[in-house]
């Protein structure tokens, strides 16, 4: 099956810090050649540590940000050969729900020009009355009255602002919704109820999610295969089962056993790792993890592993878990 949408070696960089002598500031590489592939109406969960590139990757695959090197596809064609017409026909196609609702809604409209927004742009909104139902139609989907068409975006709680946010993404009948940390803005008792719409949407509309989180319990909940973000690149990637009962890099382990178990007598007991996070200004060389992980070996140290099947699903690391 061709994926809907796929990244092949994607580098992203970006201007950081305070200017050298030279007059030049350093680049920060928050993409290293990351490859990522979507089926249709496939579920993926994205994971990692904050400032690991998870959003960035997010705004590529997204055309949000532009790629510096490497290949975006979407149905098989690459993104610079679809043209004006191609890239429309993606945008449709893949759409974003962003992690703060209030800051990804504009605060001087009403719900009912966020919503009919889209459908203006790209020519699918209905008129009068039409317009009116079908707009009430996807607040409906969401699990809102049409009574907040004419609400602004301050009227509204967190979880109905996110509501509106999963609205507009709908609104283009997308196949792909790209979820930013869709649940770290909400109270945590929102948050199962905001999980549940998008497990809703996805049997009722045959969505495929790219599903950014760094809430583990989440990602098992709602994602059918799992890839493991780590200063830029993907560590490991495979079905949500083989990662969660059987994860072969020492990274993904420690994020999995930093899930509380609440099992009664099994109080929770995170593996945290050693030291602290590298800059990605300056990444340690050979594999970016070593300083951390417990079980670095002198290969570790000198040579960036690559991303690789061993033991039934890929993982970049010279001394995998058995």
């Amino acid at each position: 099956m061709t994926p809907l949408v796929e990244a092949e070696g994607i580098v992203k960089e970006f201007r950081a810090g305070a200017r050298g002598l030279l007059g030049r500031r350093p680049r920060l590489r928050a993409l290293d050649a990351v490859s990522l592939a979507l089926a249709p109406g496939e579920s993926v969960g994205l994971v990692g540590e904050s400032g690991c590139g998870k959003s960035t990757l997010a705004r590529v695959l997204g055309l949000v940000l532009g790629a510096d090197a490497g290949r975006l596809r979407f149905e098989g064609t690459a993104v610079e050969a679809l043209g004006r017409r191609g890239r429309r026909g993606f945008r449709r196609a893949v759409q974003m729900v962003f992690q703060d609702p209030f800051g990804s809604l504009n605060p001087r409209l009403t719900v009912r020009s966020i919503v009919a927004e889209p459908l203006a742009i790209h020519g699918r909104a209905e008129r009068g009355a039409a317009l009116e139902e079908q707009l009430r139609s996807l607040l409906r989907a969401v699990g809102l009255e049409g009574a907040h068409l004419g609400r602004y975006p301050h009227e509204l709680s967190g979880g109905q602002r996110q509501r509106v946010a999963i609205a507009r993404a709908l609104a283009l009948g997308p196949r792909l919704v790209i979820a930013d940390e869709p649940l770290s803005a909400l109270d945590v008792s929102v948050q199962s109820q905001i999980l549940n719409l998008l497990l809703d949407l996805r049997e009722a509309h045959g969505l495929g999610y790219l599903f950014i989180s760094h809430d583990l319990a989440a990602v098992e909940h709602i994602a059918e295969r799992v890839a493991v973000m780590y200063l830029g690149r993907i560590v490991e990637q495979g079905p949500r089962d083989a990662i969660f009962a059987a994860p072969r890099h020492p990274y993904t382990r420690a994020l999995v056993d930093a899930v509380p178990d609440l099992t009664v007598g099994h109080p929770a007991v995170p593996a945290a790792p050693v030291a602290e996070v590298p800059s990605l200004l300056s990444p340690p060389p050979g594999c970016p993890y070593h300083p951390r992980c417990p079980r670095a070996i002198a290969r570790c140290r000198g040579e960036l592993p690559a991303l690789a099947p061993t033991g039934g699903h890929p993982v970049a690391c010279h001394a995998p878990l058995d």
